[in-house]
């Protein structure tokens, strides 16, 4: 059995401009659909089954974002095609150890919600797109990287409005993601075959040396990984325990469309931020290299938090219908913190690259300590609008310091 081209070796020869661009792209097309089909979806579905698909969903990506153990993350930073080789050798061993180890938990997950029971398939799909990515990352093939999201994250709703007229329910809304998480993983492993090495080249010794040699990914990035989604499942489900399904499907409907600009402005600039942070020529062009992102960043997020703003409920009823318009109330209040979000998402390479992952973990775990600390006041004085500025309030000090951090670093 054969693994995909790595590219190892190749010269970096990618500006960040270019290689955001080609990704940007592609998750340009991919999330249009989803924004495109959403007012529609909404119409399909009530808050209740979205609710039920929120949780699923955010239980499947906590898992899966720490499925390969964050060794996929080290791949931009292996020298030589025997070390990258067995780097996705090791991702592919523990992959398959958390997909057993979430079957083995399904009859437990079962009766809390029944669509849990795709837990170990909604892992391994997503898994397996996160390794791949890395992959194609590290070899720079942008072009098959935003193919592969607009199939995963295009595919996804096409697939969603289907299910809903069929009325599939529930099931429709998570099935329907993890088909097209298989169809991305399929087009990244057929792009990325040629020049392949075999599997048989990587012994049990590589794994052990890699295994080692990037330990701080499992030991520092997975905490934070995992705390960091977690998150927004722990937001969940206080919301349902405080206020119910319902607000917990506006929130959810909220924070999706809210966030899906930093999804997709994020993902295109930290794929091609990384290799580049880790091929300059020194800290100080880095670090340059980092403060022009931030400016750029903060220029596009301003005007988007500015059209929320002003569109509010209204803007919610008309595009979701009625029943969504505390979803507007709600997107206002959010504004401030989804504006630094933006800024701040695609930053989280920047610790990888500069080898700063402890000290990322313990700012993550107190940025989510405040995140959830303001939900919860929030909701005790104002309900679920409460907790939106709660949580805007607590983490505009959290992201300041943040960013501030990251512009002033010193090594």
């Amino acid at each position: 059995m054969c693994v995909p081209a790595l590219g190892w070796g190749a010269p970096f020869v990618s500006t960040l401009l270019r290689g955001a661009g080609l990704v940007g792209l592609g998750n340009g097309v991919a999330h249009a659909l989803p924004l495109l089909l959403g007012p529609w979806l909404t119409r399909l579905f009530t808050p209740v089954e979205y609710a039920a698909f929120s949780l699923t969903w955010a239980a499947a990506t906590n898992v899966a974002v720490v499925a390969c153990g964050r060794y996929e993350y080290a791949l931009p930073l292996a020298r030589g095609a025997t070390r990258a080789r067995a780097l996705v050798a090791l991702c592919a061993w523990v992959l398959t150890g958390v997909v057993l180890l979430c079957g083995v938990w399904v009859p437990v997950l079962r009766p809390l919600e029944p669509t849990l029971t795709l837990l170990p398939v909604l892992v391994l799909a997503l898994g397996g797109v996160q390794l791949l990515s890395m992959v194609a990352t590290r070899a720079q093939r942008f072009g098959a990287l935003a193919l592969a999201r607009v199939l995963q994250w295009g595919g996804a709703p096409a697939l969603q409005v289907g299910a809903g007229l069929l009325q599939l329910g529930v099931w429709g809304l998570v099935l329907a993601p993890a088909f097209a998480a298989v169809a991305a993983c399929a087009c990244l492993w057929l792009l990325l075959r040629a020049g392949q090495g075999a599997w048989r080249d990587v012994r049990p010794t590589h794994l052990w040396a890699v295994a080692r040699r990037y330990r701080d990914f499992p030991l520092l990035n997975t905490p934070h990984a995992f705390a960091s989604a977690a998150q927004d499942t722990l937001a969940l489900l206080l919301i349902t325990a405080w206020a119910g399904d319902v607000a917990t499907g506006i929130w959810a409907l909220a924070l999706r469309y809210l966030k899906a600009p930093a999804t997709l402005v994020g993902s295109a600039v930290s794929a091609a931020l990384y290799p580049a942070l880790t091929h300059a020529p020194n800290f100080e062009a880095a670090r340059a290299q980092l403060q022009r992102t931030v400016r750029t960043l903060f220029l596009m997020a301003l005007p988007l938090g500015a059209a929320v703003m002003l569109l509010g409920p209204e803007g919610f009823a008309w595009a979701f219908g009625e029943p969504w318009r505390a979803g507007g109330e709600v997107a206002r209040a959010l504004t401030p913190y989804l504006v630094l979000h933006f800024v701040a998402s695609p930053l989280a390479v920047v610790t990888m690259a500069w080898q700063a992952q402890a000290w990322a973990l313990r700012l993550a775990l107190v940025g989510q300590g405040l995140f959830l600390g303001g939900l919860a006041a929030g909701l005790a004085l104002g309900g679920l609008v409460g907790a939106a500025w709660g949580v805007s309030l607590t983490m505009t000090g959290y992201f300041a310091f943040y960013l501030g951090a990251l512009w002033r670093w010193k090594r």
